[in-house]
């Protein structure tokens, strides 16, 4: 695998990551970079740990959480963004919304997943020829490093210029943030089951 390559495939993953970081952002009412750095470095190190872990149990796994990734995604998103919903239709009116896309415990379930599928990267990386990139032993090390340094990068433009747009909206912006997480779900969902 060339460098090129990796960086399709670390752009590629990262692309639901970069859209829930759009989407959280909007729901922050400052930017502070201690945020930033919370939700971007929590996508990253999902997007460059899940490779790892399909890696390593390549073998053992990977047919059975293919069938089933797709699912785990769509319900982890929808449960977020539905909580994100639900908590800025019942509120009444606030300069800033209320839900907060920075609690560890939404991190987790966004960062799980939008990550499942470098799952499946992971385990292609076992089965690849041990060539370019791949070639050392390290190789897939520094293929998931790569990944998750991709995503970083990006998931910090996505939740400053989401953060921009949010603190044009207030509440409008979360119920948005809610619909995209849903919607990333949803595509995700059929794109591997009706477009597979």
């Amino acid at each position: 695998m060339d460098i090129l390559t990796l960086l399709l495939i670390a752009v590629g993953l990262s692309m639901d990551a970069f859209a829930v970081s759009v989407s959280s952002g909007m729901v922050l009412c400052h930017v502070k970079v201690r945020r930033i750095f919370k939700v971007a470095g929590s996508f990253g190190l999902f997007q460059g740990l899940m490779p790892l872990i399909g890696y390593t149990i390549a073998r053992t796994f990977a047919d059975k959480i293919a069938a089933v990734d797709h699912w785990i995604a769509f319900l982890l998103l929808a449960f977020v963004g539905g909580k994100m919903l639900w908590e800025a239709l019942r509120g009444g009116e606030e300069e800033c919304p209320h839900g907060d896309p920075c609690s560890w415990k939404n991190l987790l379930v966004m960062s799980v997943a939008t990550s499942i599928d470098a799952l499946a990267v992971g385990a292609s990386f076992a089965v690849m020829p041990r060539e370019g990139l791949l070639a050392p032993a390290f190789g897939y090390l520094l293929c998931c490093g790569v990944i998750a340094a991709v995503t970083f990068v990006l998931c910090t433009a996505g939740v400053v210029a989401g953060c921009r747009f949010g603190n044009r909206f207030g509440k409008k912006a979360e119920i948005a943030g809610g619909v995209v997480l849903i919607a990333i779900g949803l595509k995700i969902l059929l794109e591997h089951t009706v477009f597979a």
